[in-house]
């Protein structure tokens, strides 16, 4: 039998309505979140977590517009809100997020220079987060990745976990999506040419 693992990615105040980068009913997820992480003996939670003067914001590049795109050192980067800053509340997780018997805490994009969707990679797609050797090392081989969003950091650690060789399931009535310019549909796309399920 595959041993498995709950990937919840970003449940946090920030990406729920009333966030300084709230996802559309980011909330009404939490509930089943809550459900199948009481029936997973591995959970990981993943955290955003960012300097207050992170690359990844459009306050940090004068004439920028929040959701423009700008060029980084790494490829193109959308400019975002600043969001889950450090220490803040729009960091924390959901209050209502009840997964206290999970293993880890991944906490991702806390370097100023580079953002970070993947629960495995920062935007470079070199730059590990330690969530594979933790993976490789409980012998775990199936992923279900449920959380924010969608179209982004749930996105880019399904494609990035597949691409490793784990067995991936993204759970669709257990996540959101910001859907910015056609994203969730460009999502369901590119899980369907990779074989990502989507149940």
């Amino acid at each position: 039998m595959k041993k498995s693992l709950l990937l919840i990615v970003d449940v946090q105040n920030d990406f729920c309505p009333g966030g300084n980068l709230a996802v559309k009913g980011g909330n009404e997820i939490v509930p089943l979140v809550n459900k199948m992480a009481k029936n997973h003996e591995h959970v990981v939670l993943t955290q955003d977590w960012h300097p207050a003067d992170h690359s990844s914001f459009a306050s940090q590049h004068p004439g920028h517009a929040v959701y423009s795109q700008i060029e980084m050192s790494y490829g193109p980067q959308t400019l975002w809100p600043d969001h889950c800053i450090v220490g803040t509340r729009g960091a924390e997780f959901h209050k209502d997020l009840d997964a206290p018997h999970a293993e880890m805490i991944i906490r991702k994009g806390f370097r100023k220079a580079i953002d970070s969707y993947s629960a495995m990679y920062e935007n470079d797609h070199k730059t590990p987060t330690g969530l594979e050797g933790y993976l490789r090392a409980r012998e775990l081989t199936k992923i279900t990745i449920v959380g924010l969003a969608f179209d982004y950091c749930v996105r880019y650690s399904a494609e990035d976990a597949q691409a490793r060789g784990f067995e991936v399931e993204v759970i669709e009535a257990a996540t959101r999506a910001i859907d910015l310019n056609g994203t969730a549909i460009e999502t369901k796309r590119s899980f369907a040419e990779r074989g990502i399920k989507l149940t």
